[in-house]
């Protein structure tokens, strides 16, 4: 019987302490101390607590594990677990003290020290988290990024860049340690020292294309721009065959008017396998607004957008429809809209903008024919039914015109404009069947609306 709860107790014990703990109490191990004849009770009163602990009877399993201590108070473990039963019943006087005389009896022991912080932590007192925790560091390095996090959350910056600066010389540079040293940075406002740090990046290490990259990008964002254009200029050199520098060459260049290395910069981010779509796109807009105002580009751009369209997005194929449609020129961007359907049908507000377009080109049958096809796929869309009944109006089909009016109407929710623009054609399809009645009564409710606006 009792072999059979020294088996149950050892699961028990996996389960619920961590292993290197239980390496401190052994049950299965002769008596060989004081303990005597009482090690049976204190295996009992251990095997108890655990049990309620495990079933979420915190105050039984406190009470045995006092019992444990008035046995034999040398074992950490006790108070540990002590602890931890005490912070589950909200009674974190008992739970630090217990937790503290943990730590005193196995300094170096890494989950007293952890569960002696973490109650700190839910205390809200940063001082004694921040004491435990360095305590914590001081025998696992493992920890020290953490410490950075505690210093900048007790606002000791300069505390939370030593450390950093200790962890990049021990480790090398990190995205994860970067990111903490700019909100360091951001939120002193000490510009001057990121900047400094990055100017030492580059020195220390001249073939790190991300340290420039960086460089470039505070620079620029410092407004030092002469200094980000020679910086990204160094990398070219460093590093001909860099192709995320030219989204900073580009505009650079296209600012400084050396477009036709501005171009030449602009096609490499479109073709870079390197550059986020989100980036080309943006680069890409950029330049659809310079060729707004310089219209002798207008080849460059066309070129640039066929290079991006083959990513099969359509994005840039709109950005092209869009400039067209801002130079008046309807039929090219229409063209355009047609071209960016084909990639992503299901894009409703290019195929309302080419509908749109076929009104305005006059081409009634192909507007009819494909706002059908729309009604098919978009049945609660207004501006689809209206588009059609414009269409059947222009080619005098009056009345299947009324009846596509009609039932767009009903689609229509606070749009006084579209609702207006709807009276409107009825009103055309009713003079268009000679109705002269209703086609005033419609025409006046298109008036009173754009009144009321």
């Amino acid at each position: 019987m009792k072999h059979n709860i020294y088996i149950l107790f050892f699961f028990f014990g996996i389960l619920l302490c961590p292993q290197n703990q239980y390496a401190q109490v052994d049950f299965n191990k002769k008596p060989n101390d004081d303990l005597g004849n009482l090690e049976d009770k204190f295996q009992e009163s251990f095997f108890e607590a655990l049990k309620q602990k495990g079933i979420e009877n915190y105050d039984r399993s406190v009470t045995a594990l006092l019992k444990c201590i008035e046995l034999d108070d040398s074992k950490a473990v006790l108070y540990y677990e002590l602890g931890k039963n005490y912070v589950e019943l909200k009674n974190f006087g008992a739970a630090e003290g217990a937790l503290k005389t943990a730590v005193d009896k196995e300094p170096k022991n890494e989950w007293y020290l952890d569960a002696l912080y973490s109650l700190y932590r839910l205390e809200n007192d940063n001082d004694k988290a921040l004491k435990t925790y360095k305590q914590l560091v001081e025998y696992h390095p493992a920890y020290k990024e953490g410490l950075v996090e505690l210093y900048m959350t007790n606002k000791k910056f300069n505390d939370a860049l030593k450390v950093l600066d200790e962890l990049d010389a021990e480790k090398g540079i990190s995205a994860s340690r970067d990111y903490m040293r700019n909100q360091i940075y951001e939120a002193t406002g000490r510009k001057k020292d990121q900047i400094k740090n990055l100017e030492e990046r580059v020195d220390n290490n001249p073939d790190n294309e991300s340290n420039y990259l960086a460089l470039i990008y505070r620079y620029s964002e410092n407004n030092e721009k002469d200094k980000a254009f020679e910086t990204a200029k160094e990398l070219l050199k460093a590093n001909p065959n860099s192709q995320l520098v030219h989204l900073a060459l580009y505009k650079f260049y296209l600012e400084d008017n050396e477009t036709d290395k501005a171009i030449e910069s602009m096609k490499i981010v479109i073709k870079s396998p390197q550059i986020k779509p989100d980036a080309k796109l943006k680069v890409l807009s950029d330049f659809v607004k310079f060729v707004g105002n310089h219209p002798q580009y207008e080849s460059d751009l066309v070129e640039a957008t066929t290079l991006a369209s083959n990513t099969n997005n359509a994005t840039p194929i709109v950005e092209i429809a869009q400039y067209y449609l801002k130079q008046g020129d309807k039929a090219k961007a229409l063209k355009y809209y047609e071209q960016a359907l084909q990639i992503e049908p299901d894009n409703f507000p290019v195929l309302r903008n080419s509908l749109l377009l076929y009104i305005d080109l006059k081409d009634y049958e192909l507007a009819i024919n494909k706002s059908n096809n729309a009604l098919q796929k978009y049945p609660a869309q207004p501006i689809i039914y209206l588009i059609n009944g414009v269409a059947l109006n222009e080619v005098k089909k009056a009345n299947e015109a009324i009846d596509i009016l009609e039932a767009g109407l009903d689609y229509i929710i606070d749009d006084t404009k579209m609702e207006s623009d709807f009276y409107t054609q009825l009103s055309v399809s009713y003079t268009l069947l000679n109705n002269a009645a209703k086609a005033k009564l419609f025409n006046d409710k298109a008036k009173q609306l754009k009144t009321s606006n």
